[in-house]
Formats: C-alpha cells, sequence, structure tokens
C-alpha cells in the first residue's frame, strides 16, 4: 500500500549532494559580497541603495539559477538510479504529484523573494526562501516519506529564526539549505537504502 501511495524513489544522496551545492552557493555568495562590499558584506547589502540592488542583482541571479541547476541535476541523477534500483518510475503519476506540490510554492515564493529584494526588503528575502521551500515540502510530504514533513518543518522554523536575526541571513541560508539537505539526505540514505 505505501508503494502504491507515497513516491518512494527519492534517494537521500539527491539531499546530500543539494547540501553541498547551497553550501557551496553560500560561499561563492559571501566571497562576491565581500568583493563589491569589503569584510561587511552580506550586511552591507541589507543596506544597499536600489542602485547598488540593481548592480549586484544578476550576479545572485547568475548563482540562483547555478544552484537550482546543479541541485535538480544531482536530485534527478540521485534518484532515477534509485528507481532503477527498485523497479518504479520516476515520472510516474505519482511522481508528477510531487513535482507540482512542490513547484506550485517554490515558484511563487521565488517571485515573492524576487519583488522583496528589488523592493529594498532584502532582510528578508532569505527567511522568504526557507519559509516558502518549508512549505513547499510539507506541501509535496503527502506524496513521498514522512521525513519530507520533518525536513520542511525544520525549514520552516529557520526561516523564522532568520526574520528575527536578518544580519545572519547567509549562516541560516547555509543551515537550512547546506547543513540541513545533508543531515536529511544521509538519514534517508542510512535509514532506506544503506545495504
Amino acid at each position: 500500500m505505501e508503494r502504491s501511495s507515497r513516491f518512494i524513489s527519492l534517494s537521500g544522496l539527491s539531499g546530500v549532494g543539494a547540501g553541498v551545492v547551497a553550501l557551496a552557493g553560500a560561499g561563492a555568495g559571501h566571497w562576491f559580497l565581500r568583493h563589491e562590499y569589503g569584510d561587511r558584506g552580506y550586511l552591507r547589502l541589507l543596506e544597499s541603495t536600489e542602485q547598488e540592488r540593481t548592480l549586484v542583482l544578476p550576479y545572485l541571479m547568475a548563482l540562483a539559477a547555478a544552484m537550482i541547476g546543479a541541485a535538480l541535476a544531482v536530485a534527478i541523477f540521485f534518484t532515477l538510479r534509485r528507481a532503477r534500483r527498485t523497479g518504479t518510475g520516476l515520472w510516474n503519476t505519482l511522481g508528477r504529484r510531487l513535482a507540482m506540490s512542490l513547484a506550485i510554492p517554490l515558484v511563487a515564493g521565488g517571485l515573492f523573494c524576487l519583488a522583496l529584494f528589488v523592493r529594498g526588503a532584502v532582510s528578508l528575502v532569505i527567511p522568504g526562501m526557507l519559509l516558502f521551500y518549508g512549505l513547499a515540502l510539507l506541501n509535496a510530504s503527502k506524496y513521498t516519506l514522512d521525513e519530507i514533513r520533518w525536513l520542511g518543518l525544520t525549514q520552516i522554523a529557520l526561516g523564522l529564526a532568520a526574520m528575527l536575526l536578518p544580519g545572519a541571513g547567509l549562516l541560516f541560508f547555509a543551515l537550512g539549505f547546506g547543513l540541513g539537505h545533508i543531515g536529511y539526505g544521509l538519514l534517508m540514505y542510512n535509514r532506506y537504502e544503506r545495504k
């Protein structure tokens, strides 16, 4: 029954890979902001003018696109590999439902966070990313393993905490998208895939 009502081909290694990509992206973002703004880096971005934000937006958008692309490539590779091993389909009805449950909150959240950045509410961008991602995971958890729900709740909690500590946004990004995924991925791999 579980196999027919839940998408179980998600690989824990996908989570580990996505976490590594997120940590690399956070490092690249930190390096870029220090290069642009000096030692204050991210803190200086929070105080930036509209003109300064316009200048850094192309790099930040390219970095985000590269991170999303790399994380998706890793996730597809390891999930497809697991689906082949378990004899389940990747793009079956449950896979499509899972993808749609993730995509709608992620696209809406991405556009909302872009609007926050453009309008000067930079300190709310990373909390917004974590919150919308957590809500997307929570929404998709009904189609896959229960651990996704806990990862979603963790992302939401980190997003709320990041709102209270706006100067630590990059740290919360690394914790949620980086270490959160690595921890989740290792747990899933050890629980369901390791022989």
